[in-house]
């Protein structure tokens, strides 16, 4: 974790180092489970291609992680003459939790929201979409911010881009199983098809696995980061109103265009989703209320009277 003045939470730094230990051991059987079926097909040569193409995308995603996200986003970074109050908030925040300061970023869309990446603090991001800017106050938008940079701070952001790594390489070799993988197309090779339906099943049971176990992290570090915003700034209050505005905005928004920003979902402050289901399971981030309740006994401690 990084030396700033966000609060330390041990139970950031112990499920990210679960998170990551837990999907390099997965990775690693990953890819010997992979070796013994196309050895026993007779593509010796395919599973290691398939390990160096997993390092290649978690390396990528690693290098790369600001640029994805912001094209992603289609957002644009931007300097302090053409947003100084953003810039200036930030300025102040970084002042305040004594850490460098990123670059800055909008998007041009009506959905409100942020999110922050980037491989560590000095070559992070902290993006906001125009639509946040417009719908919340300056207390609010400073609350998401403090939200944002606690993110990276804590470098929680750059574990959940390489956590995804295991289960996007599972994604790929399903895809690409269906369409002859493993020799499936030549029909002529007895070993062929049990190697695939064995290579698909553990595709698909790394993706699964690599799915919880980065929606668990996700859920508790969106936890860690209101609560680090709150003492930050000393006003639990104005995250909360910021969730409750934001959270409405969403909700009015068509699902088709909640889906062009979907695959952002994990990064985002709130999820871009309307009507969700199987919350506990599927979720990138805890309930709004849940959210609420934290912030509210924040805000009621800070309001005691000290000894």
């Amino acid at each position: 974790m990084a030396h700033s003045r966000f609060i330390r939470d041990a139970g950031l730094t112990a499920r990210m180092t679960t998170v990551m230990f837990l999907l390099g051991a997965l990775f690693v059987g990953f890819i010997v489970t992979l070796m013994f079926v196309a050895d026993g097909a007779g593509y010796s040569g395919a599973a290691p291609i398939i390990g160096l193409v997993g390092i290649g995308i978690a390396a990528y995603q690693w290098w790369n992680s600001d640029r994805v996200a912001m094209r992603a986003m289609r957002a644009r970074e931007v300097s302090p003459e053409e947003a100084p109050e953003l810039h200036g908030m930030i300025d102040r925040l970084c002042a305040l939790a004594d850490m460098p300061k990123p670059r800055v970023g909008v998007a041009d869309t009506d959905m409100p929201n942020a999110f922050a990446t980037g491989r560590s603090p000095k070559r992070a991001v902290v993006c906001v979409t125009t639509g946040l800017m417009r719908t919340l106050d300056a207390e609010e938008l400073e609350a998401v911010l403090a939200h944002e940079l606690s993110h990276v701070a804590h470098r929680d952001v750059l574990v959940m881009t390489v956590a995804s790594s295991a289960g996007i390489v599972a994604g790929m070799l399903t895809r690409s199983a269906q369409y002859g993988g493993f020799g499936l197309g030549r029909g002529r090779n007895q070993g062929a098809i049990p190697a695939y339906l064995l290579a698909l099943a553990v595709s698909l049971v790394v993706y699964a696995v690599s799915f919880l176990l980065t929606r668990m992290l996700s859920r508790y570090r969106e936890l860690c980061a209101d609560r680090s915003a709150a003492f930050l700034t000393l006003k639990p209050a104005a995250l909360g109103t910021a969730l409750q505005k934001i959270s409405g905005e969403i909700a009015a928004i068509p699902q088709r265009d909640l889906r062009a920003s979907s695959a952002m979902n994990a990064f985002f402050i709130a999820p871009a989703i309307s009507g969700l289901t199987l919350k506990t399971l599927t979720s990138t981030h805890p309930t709004l209320e849940q959210r609420l309740e934290q912030l509210a006994r924040i805000q009621a401690d800070l309001g005691r009277p000290t000894a």
